[in-house]
């Protein structure tokens, strides 16, 4: 059976490259704080930032980049994101709370929750924040809350289900497109206490195309409703744009090629119990692709943000910039992930090597797999070995599942068995790279009581 290895070698930043040729501070981080970490650095976020902003200054756009924070929980990337004079998406109480506390301009903040109660839209009420209405009942609600205080709240519209080839785009979220300009219309009258400002969307996936006829719906509705008197300040485009997290196409198309094989049986596995990762095996058959991030992208970040922008309008017959610059309509996006491209990775320690009943070799590390999860099946990037012995022989290379300390058989940090160039010691190091961006914190969870890690920034 073949056991050649295929990685998903990762692009490191010069922080991290420097973390990793000399790892005593990570050692000694570890031995302070526990196992596993989340480190941070705050100069990559900046230079995502500015390169968004290159674009948007190119096209003499309008703007404001507001920071997904359910990306990530720390408050220190909140602030420096308004450091720089951009703003925050806020998605519950103590997110934006925590925001208004640390003395977030009102200005840089906004409320996108998928779900808003009583008390949420008093909070930002107080602080004059914009807020995303998604249905009826949460319009009715703000204007419950806002006639009560006597105060008028600003609102963003969100809509969705908007047509892409005459197929409509499903969502569970916002006002139908075709339902929008009859909405709005309306809400002087019923809603009186409500001032509309914007239009906001948010699609699932990450097709330019689909963004761009997003935009173009969108601006055919602001277009309209302008014939009634009502003008639109800004229209959000939510977030959703890719990164890359890999140096090498070829590597990604390989390990997806040599997984159908393994799954099929022509070669060794290259994860646990052989998982196809979301695809589905009927008789020698495989359906469907596998469920995960697509970590390499030649198209990524402020390119595809441009991309978009220079996009032809079909509808319009003007590039997608113009579109904004044409009815000074000021550009809105909510990046996650692709701010937080380079920020962080996540460090643990080895604790066991054993093997599993079928000779798998497993190496058991002080952290539980939510701690590196995201709705991806498996994070598809290498991890680096780092041993405490500095000069620890690099000869005895092995192959390795690693695995958490959930009390489960699928307890498995890793889906993707790992090479590592020598044979762990207890008390090596495992760093995952790259993990600021979800990987880190939204599902992470407290089962059997353990500590969530803890988060430093070098």
């Amino acid at each position: 059976m073949d056991n050649t290895f295929l990685p998903l070698t990762p692009i490191l930043h010069p922080w991290v490259q420097r973390v990793i040729e000399q790892p005593t501070s990570l050692f000694q981080a570890i031995e302070r704080q526990g196992s596993p970490i989340n480190i941070h650095h705050l100069s990559p976020l900046k230079e995502n930032i500015n390169a968004y902003e290159k674009v948007l200054n190119k096209y003499q756009i309008a703007h404001k980049i507001f920071f997904a924070r359910k990306a990530n929980k720390c408050l220190e990337i909140a602030r420096a994101v308004a450091q720089t004079g951009q703003g925050v998406d806020t998605a519950s109480y103590r997110e934006l709370q925590q925001c208004v506390e640390a003395g977030i301009d009102s200005e840089q903040l906004v409320l996108t929750a998928a779900v808003k109660n009583r008390k949420l839209l008093e909070l930002t009420l107080q602080h004059d924040i914009p807020v995303v209405l998604d249905n009826e009942d949460e319009l009715q609600l703000a204007q419950g809350v806002a006639q009560k205080k006597e105060k008028t709240m600003e609102v963003n519209i969100r809509v969705g289900g908007f047509f892409v080839e005459d197929k409509r785009l499903p969502t569970r979220f916002g006002f139908p497109i075709d339902r929008a300009i009859a909405c709005i219309s309306d809400l002087a009258d019923k809603y009186p206490n409500l001032e509309y400002t914007g239009l906001h969307f948010h699609l699932n996936g990450y097709s330019v195309k689909e963004r761009v006829a997003a935009i173009e719906q969108s601006v055919r509705v602001i277009d309209e409703l302008l014939t009634y008197g009502i003008q639109t300040k800004s229209l959000d485009i939510g977030g959703g744009i890719l990164m890359n997290y890999l140096q090498s196409e070829q590597e990604w198309l390989d390990f997806h090629k040599s997984l159908r094989e393994a799954v099929l049986g022509t070669r060794s596995e290259l994860t646990y119990q052989n998982d196809a990762l979301g695809m589905v095996k009927i008789n020698d058959q495989l359906y469907g692709e596998p469920t995960v991030y697509p970590y390499f992208n030649k198209l990524h970040k402020a390119k595809l943000l441009e991309e978009i922008l220079t996009t032809r309008s079909a509808i319009f017959d003007v590039p997608i910039h113009q579109l904004f610059t044409e009815r000074a309509l000021e550009f809105r996006m909510e990046p996650g992930r692709s701010l937080l491209d380079q920020v962080g990775c996540t460090v643990a320690k080895v604790v066991f090597r054993k093997k599993d009943s079928e000779g798998r070799l497993l190496v058991g590390l002080e952290m539980n797999r939510t701690q590196l999860r995201s709705s991806s099946a498996d994070f598809l990037v290498d991890p680096i070995h780092l041993p405490k012995q500095q000069n620890q022989k690099t000869d005895d290379p092995c192959y390795a599942y690693l695995v958490g300390s959930y009390c489960l058989e699928q307890e498995l940090i890793l889906k993707r068995k790992v090479y590592l160039k020598s044979y762990p010691e207890i008390g090596d190091l495992i760093l995952f790279p790259n993990t600021a961006g979800y990987m880190m914190h939204f599902y992470e969870s407290e089962a059997h009581l353990f500590e969530l890690a803890k988060n430093i920034f070098v």
